[in-house]
């Protein structure tokens, strides 16, 4: 079992085996801001910090009967001492945070993570019935607001998911534009029916143009840089003289509106393909805006 289930398991045990679902994501926010590395990352979402990562582990977990879940809670099935399984520092930090915010409610606890992280507040539904006018203008000023013109470019190699979509919003990404010319990936969250949900859920918009994208069968053996700029020389020369329409459109939604990223997998922007599309739209009749790598 991934280590950082049995973290799950363990938050729960200490609650009697049942925690409202609520409650637990923000518990589990709580303890992971403790350690060094977080086993979670977490993005604002409906009700604050939310992983998708860790409710993809505790619907794993309910398929597998480890525990089951109802519409609003999630109980374990099994008697099994996690506790005792964590690292110590981490088994420390777990019992810190039963001490501390063990007995707050839901309710209470969203308030208490949205007035001390109010960036995990800025996608809330329930803000304005749960917090004070002064405190919804500390939300108000960690929303992320762009005000110049840039197309960004963002891949998801070596990060997570919510890491990912914090760097959309941080940016204040109003459109991604997927360049992958095939949208699966092994990583959760990444293929393309995936992504988009996420990304919509965060009032992002998604767009799929698989026609700049590079054929798969293409991207074998590149072991080196010098593979790397091989493959883009003949992308430059075959694909981007004949994708300039899709470019244009591109150009166009940037114009309109005006914080767009042109995302796929590598993290490295000198062995992707995005670095090239992103310099032949730059190219382009009055292309008069910042292109940035994030």
């Amino acid at each position: 079992m991934y280590y950082r289930r049995k973290i799950v398991l363990a938050l729960l045990q200490l609650f009697e085996g049942e925690l409202e679902k609520i409650r637990l994501q923000k518990l589990l926010f709580l303890f992971t801001l403790k350690q060094q590395k977080a086993e979670y990352d977490f993005i604002p979402y409906r009700y604050g910090c939310f992983s998708h990562s860790a409710n993809a582990d505790l619907n794993t977990m309910a398929m597998k009967g480890i525990l089951t879940k109802t519409e609003n809670h999630y109980k374990r099935t099994e008697k099994a001492d996690y506790l005792k399984a964590l690292k110590d520092q981490d088994r420390i930090l777990l019992l810190e945070v039963r001490a501390h915010y063990g007995k707050m409610s839901s309710n209470a606890l969203m308030k208490h993570t949205y007035i001390n992280h109010p960036y995990f507040a800025i996608r809330s539904e329930v803000a304005e019935r749960i917090l004070k006018p002064e405190e919804l203008k500390e939300i108000d000023k960690a929303r992320p607001k762009g005000w110049k013109t840039i197309l960004f470019t963002i891949g998801y190699e070596g990060i997570s998911l919510e890491e990912y979509l914090n760097r959309l919003l941080k940016n204040d990404v109003r459109i991604l534009v997927d360049v992958r010319n095939n949208p699966l990936s092994m990583k959760y969250g990444f293929s393309k029916s995936q992504l988009k949900k996420f990304c919509e859920g965060l009032g992002i918009q998604y767009l799929h143009f698989p026609e700049v994208g590079i054929l798969s069968e293409q991207r074998q053996e590149l072991n080196t840089q010098i593979d790397y700029d091989k493959l883009f020389s003949i992308y430059r020369k075959s694909n981007l003289v004949k994708t300039k329409p899709t470019q244009t459109t591109i150009l166009n939604l940037l114009r309109q509106h005006e914080r767009i990223a042109l995302t796929c997998f590598e993290a490295n922007i000198c062995q992707c393909h995005r670095k090239h599309l992103a310099e032949a739209i730059e190219k382009l009749p009055d292309f008069n805006y910042e292109v940035r790598h994030i």
